[in-house]
């Protein structure tokens, strides 16, 4: 699974990478990302009086929520959907027919067992592309809109699509995050794009991603910044 990443980018930053036409909100850079928290995504959405698309960048709140919930609850739960069912499971189909989006991203975390005075641990892991390119790592998103019953506001979430990890990464963890590739940026975020067979293609495993152990400092939601992403060693 991606249960946690990094995303310093800017506004400015992501304004220039993805063409954005409207900011509806600004991100806070973060390099610890946690679910529930609001996350920078790009979309595009039909404006209502011209009827063409437009890109945006918003935050939605990471851990999707379906429309047809009783409930906001359980988002926390839906952080990641899987590639191999997302285009099936009513918890995702729809937005994946509708609603895909960007997620960019630094690099992003899993743990592994450790020991450590004889006593267990979470060891954190960091893999992230390298490259320090824009736009090098954006991964895979779809977001949902939910009314809360009670008061009919309008709460916004998200997820990740994640895959089987390569065998060169498979023994920090099972699970990866898919991502787009800049060329197909625009067929994945088209709203017209509505069979779910044409962007199953798009989704892509991340091929050459660093790996190296961070300090524990990330194990904790309340520590941020760019000392968490700065390998460790014992």
């Amino acid at each position: 699974m991606c249960g946690r990443f990094a995303a310093s980018e800017s506004t400015e930053e992501i304004v220039e990478t993805f063409l954005i036409e409207e900011v509806v909100d600004e991100p806070v850079p973060s390099f610890n990302v946690a679910p529930t928290d609001p996350v920078a995504a790009v979309v595009e959405r039909v404006d209502k009086g011209t009827g063409e698309a437009v890109r945006k960048l918003v935050t939605p709140r990471w851990g999707l929520v379906p429309s047809w919930s009783k409930s906001a609850g359980g988002g926390a739960r839906m952080i990641n959907a899987r590639s191999e069912t997302v285009a099936t499971k009513p918890a995702f189909a729809a937005a994946f027919a509708k609603r895909r989006c960007l997620i960019p991203a630094d690099g992003y975390y899993e743990w592994t067992p450790g020991e450590r005075d004889g006593k267990p641990y979470k060891q954190p892991w960091y893999l992230h592309p390298g490259d320090g390119r824009a736009g090098g790592f954006v991964m895979a998103g779809l977001y949902e809109f939910w009314r809360d019953p009670t008061d009919d506001s309008w709460l916004t979430t998200c997820t990740i699509i994640t895959t089987e990890a390569t065998d060169a990464l498979g023994h920090i963890h099972d699970r990866m995050p898919m991502v787009i590739r800049p060329a197909d940026w625009g067929s994945w975020l088209d709203p017209q794009r509505t069979d779910p067979a044409d962007a199953l293609p798009l989704l892509r495993t991340p091929e050459g991603l660093q790996t190296f152990q961070v300090s524990t400092a990330v194990n904790s939601v309340r520590n941020n910044g760019p000392e968490l992403v700065a390998p460790w060693s014992r």
